[in-house]
């Protein structure tokens, strides 16, 4: 098997999630998101309420992880605008741990969030505190990617047993397929029936098979950028600070076309600077989540790097299904993590994977 090298962070993390860190985790799994994973405000709301609920989720790394330990990875699945209207229920989650503990053949002890980016970064902890699970300081992502196929364990060559996909009517799917490809087709049409987002569970883990193949120390990394955005004065340079990213453009935005289908939100955002970036158009190309920063014709970022549109008062990170005309904003554009680098990551998530004749130029940094 092939590990995917991964660049944890160093500072201190979390060994417990309590409902005072949900703020802080909810702004920062925002920005981690890209612009996708869906927008925090309700998954924050109900996570809140679970750990005053149940109280604090434990927190474990790999390290922590023993051999009595199994780990399923819970995201919502389909566009993020039908998540704004849809909303879970209680009852998909407990359908989802008793169709994944009759997958796995054992009783799962772990969750973890399949991408630290938007609510699928924020939801999974309220999921633990209700159904009594730890969680894991790590995510399959890194960000936010809008496909199944775009997860770190793929990248390590960590086969995905089986699927298990809930409704909010009552539905339960499990679904073995031969790979991840197949998983993406069979799960998309699965959500498109149930009206465009639905719950999942996958890609059950050991102590074993999770060290080197998840990118580890997300969750704290999350709350840390939080803490940054909800603690600063100027909150925009604060979480450039944090991640050590560039402000690519301070400006309006001028344009929104945005479309969904196919389980996707797909489009464009056009933003015209403002201040000292007078003059200055950016576009955005989108698929739930930010993919390309394009400028005069020249290509400043792209995917598996991350470019973030947050609110240029607030730092808060926008949402593609809140994007709106008039709203100023500045773009921020960071390195992804190295896994996403290698010839594997980039075949599944490079600019090409998302069918643009682009060749990928890492992004190192512009302006600040």
């Amino acid at each position: 098997m092939v590990h995917a090298p991964t660049d944890a962070p160093t500072r201190e993390r979390l060994t417990s999630v309590a409902a005072a860190d949900v703020a802080p985790l909810a702004a920062g799994c925002a920005i981690f998101g890209t612009g996708g994973g869906g927008a925090v405000y309700t998954s924050q709301l109900a996570t809140e309420q679970a750990l005053e609920a149940s109280g604090p989720v434990e927190l474990v790394t790999v390290d922590d992880l023993d051999a009595d330990d199994a780990v399923i990875i819970m995201s919502g699945i389909g566009a993020p605008t039908v998540g704004i209207e849809m909303l879970s229920s209680a009852s998909q989650i407990e359908a989802l741990l008793a169709g994944a503990e009759a997958a796995a053949g054992r009783r799962i002890t772990t969750l973890m969030a399949a991408e630290i980016g938007g609510s699928n970064g924020v939801s999974p902890v309220g999921w633990a505190a209700r159904l009594g699970l730890k969680l894991l300081d790590a995510d399959g992502m890194g960000r936010a990617f809008p496909e199944a196929t775009m997860i770190a364990m793929n990248v390590a060559g960590v086969a995905c047993d089986f699927a298990v996909m809930a409704d909010v009517v009552g539905n339960v799917v499990t679904m073995k397929t031969v790979d991840l490809a197949w998983l993406e087709r069979h799960a998309r049409a699965v959500t498109v029936a149930s009206g465009g987002l639905c719950l999942g569970a996958h890609y059950p883990l050991t102590a074993e098979t999770a060290r080197g193949a998840v990118i580890e120390g997300t969750v704290s990394a999350a709350v840390r950028v939080g803490h940054a955005l909800l603690s600063s004065s100027e909150p925009v340079r604060a979480v450039a600070d944090e991640l050590d990213a560039s402000v690519l453009i301070s400006g309006k935005v001028i344009d929104v076309a945005r479309r969904t289908e196919g389980g996707f939100v797909r489009g464009s955002v056009t933003i015209a600077g403002v201040g000292s970036d007078r003059g200055r158009l950016q576009r955005i190309e989108l698929q739930n989540e930010n993919l390309i920063v394009l400028e005069d014709g020249e290509v400043l970022a792209t995917v598996p790097d991350l470019v973030t549109i947050v609110d240029s008062e607030t730092g808060h990170a926008i949402s593609t299904e809140m994007l709106r005309f008039g709203q100023r904003v500045s773009v921020l554009a960071w390195a992804c993590d190295p896994l996403w680098r290698t010839v594997r990551g980039l075949e599944l998530a490079g600019p090409q994977a998302f069918g643009y004749d682009l060749p990928y130029v890492p992004f190192e940094g512009a302006q600040r």
